[in-house]
Formats: structure tokens, C-alpha cells, sequence
């Protein structure tokens, strides 16, 4: 699938892809056996967004609509999600998401970008920047999970992505979603966040199929298991959670911090938000990721 812009000036003929005179572009490129959907808005040093599980490259909408103005911003559908859907692998797991990954930046000629990842993203980024530190400038990561033995509560929340798979057979994932916001503001005010737009925004995107559904959850399910290896992420790291996450969850980001022993950390609650913060509260959170660019920014032009 593409898209294109109306006021287009520049066509690739290869991939069909569109770039305006705006520096907007939106498409498909081949990216290991899939073909990845993108959206790539404005001119300057790169920040690549990796969206949640259940999500897509929309959910970036505010920060890239705040950001192009200085940077070069991408979005990206995850494999089985969005417009870039499935694939025949019979599962998926981290290590594959992050050679999508790889593989989209070298088709886009995107060098040392900011990877900034929420949930399932941060998952993904993560993985990248420690399995190609070299290739990355900058890491962002907010209201996401650590790869590390966890207490019983953590344990039954990553049980539970397993169950929503299979129940997603019967009940779609979609309305699990609005069940579980319903519930979670109830015994934990706040938690859902701005549910009301998670949820809009999950249901604008393309409809995920109960197969890809499965793979996606097991791959969030296996995740505290993976070979993932903090100490190799080098490079400036941003670690953010709502102040409305769960205690487990925010024992995570700082169980995750305390892992990150060879980068420079710098750790930041966003106020009145759940587990979408970039939703819940985007002006905060662009303004928060916008600061970590221009020091990341900064200490390289000081470098070279």
C-alpha cells in the first residue's frame, strides 16, 4: 500500500514512494521478507518512532507534528500492524522486529538516528541499540518493560498478553482494549490515560488479523526471557513512564535504568499520564524529547 501527497514535486520510481516540496513523504519499502510502511516528515538530524503493540505509525502524530520543524522525524508500521501487516514466519520476536528495523534505515539512508519506542516499541529499541550501538545517536524509551527475571506481578501481566492472544479468537482485541482501559481506570485511576484516543487510534488502523494478533502477543510475552543484553546499549539514554503506571511497571523503567551500565541515563516522569504518555500528555512528553535531541545535538557538533 501507499500513499501520496497531493502537492508532490519528486517520485522514486522503485517504490513508488512520494516526497513533497515540504520534505513529507509516506510508503512502502522492502524490508527483509515484509514490506514496511513509513511516514517521514521534515529535514534536519533524525528521530525514528516505534510505536506500541496494537498500535501504528499514527499514534506518533503529535511529536512528529512538533518535531519536523527541526528534525528529520519517521514513523513506521511494525511488522503485522498497520499498513506494513503480516508475514508467512509462524513468530515473531524482538530480534526480528529490530532487523525490520535495521533494514528500513538502510533503505531510507537514515544514519545515527534517536530511536524513540513506547511499550512494545521500547521493546524494539531496546534491541537495536544494543544489538547495533554503533548505529545509533540517542535512545528513547517510555512506559515499556525490561528483559529481566520479574517479582509474580510482573509475570501475570506478560501471562495475560498470552491470554488476550488466544481470546482474540472470540473477543477482538479492539474491544479487549476498551475492557481493559474500563477496568484499569477503575481500580487504578488514571492508568488507561486518555483511553478515549488509544482507543480511536487503534481502531483507525487497519484491522490486525487473529493470526498476527497471536504472533505479536507472544512476542511481548517472551520478551523479560530474551538474550537482550543492557549493558551493551552505549549510547545517551531517555527513560520515561507516566506518574499514573502501575508500581510494577515503574519498578521496571528504573530495574531497566539501573541495567543501563555504560550509557548516560536520564530518567523523567510524565505527569498525568498512564501507559500511552505521548497521548496522555504530548506536550510534555515532545517537549521532553525535544530537549534530549538538542543536547544529543549539541554534544555532537561540540565532538566534530
Amino acid at each position: 500500500m501507499e500513499e501520496q501527497n497531493p502537492g508532490s514535486k519528486k517520485e522514486r520510481t522503485e517504490n513508488h514512494l512520494v516526497e513533497s516540496a515540504e520534505t513529507s513523504e509516506s510508503g512502502t519499502v522492502q524490508t527483509t521478507d515484509i514490506k514496511t510502511h513509513y511516514i517521514r516528515r521534515g529535514d534536519g538530524p533524525p528521530i525514528v518512532f516505534i510505536h506500541g503493540m496494537a498500535m501504528s505509525a499514527i499514534q506518533w502524530e503529535s511529536q512528529m507534528e512538533t518535531l519536523s520543524n527541526e528534525y528529520t522525524t519517521v514513523a513506521y508500521d511494525v511488522r503485522g500492524h498497520g499498513y506494513t501487516g503480516g508475514s508467512d514466519r509462524e513468530s515473531y520476536t524482538m530480534e526480528l522486529y529490530a532487523a525490520d528495523l535495521d533494514a528500513l534505515l538502510t533503505t531510507l539512508d537514515i544514519e545515527d538516528p534517536v530511536l524513540c519506542g513506547l511499550s512494545m516499541g521500547g521493546c524494539i529499541a531496546q534491541m537495536y541499540a544494543a544489538t547495533y550501538p554503533e548505529k545509533v545517536a540517542g535512545l528513547v524509551v517510555s512506559d515499556t518493560f525490561t528483559a529481566a527475571p520479574l517479582p509474580l506481578t510482573g509475570r501475570l501481566i506478560f501471562a495475560n498478553l498470552r491470554f488476550f492472544g488466544l481470546l482474540d479468537r472470540f473477543v477482538r482485541y479492539t474491544t479487549l482494549n476498551r475492557f481493559q482501559t474500563w477496568v484499569g481506570n477503575r481500580m487504578s485511576p488514571g492508568v488507561a490515560g486518555d483511553g478515549v484516543t488509544v482507543q480511536r487510534l487503534m481502531e483507525k488502523a487497519p484491522r490486525i488479523s487473529h493470526r498476527e494478533f497471536v504472533k505479536i502477543a507472544n512476542s511481548m510475552a517472551r520478551f523479560p526471557r530474551s538474550d537482550l543484553d543492557a549493558s551493551q546499549i552505549t549510547t545517551p539514554t531517555l527513560v520515561m513512564h507516566g506518574e499514573n503506571l502501575p508500581a510494577v511497571l515503574q519498578d521496571m523503567h528504573r530495574r531497566l535504568a539501573e541495567g543501563l551500565i555504560n550509557a548516560d541515563i536520564e530518567f523523567t516522569v510524565v505527569p498525568d499520564a498512564g501507559h500511552a504518555s505521548n497521548i496522555d500528555n504530548p506536550d510534555f512528553f515532545s517537549a521532553t524529547v525535544q530537549e534530549f535531541l538538542s543536547r544529543i545535538t549539541l554534544t555532537r557538533s561540540q565532538r566534530f
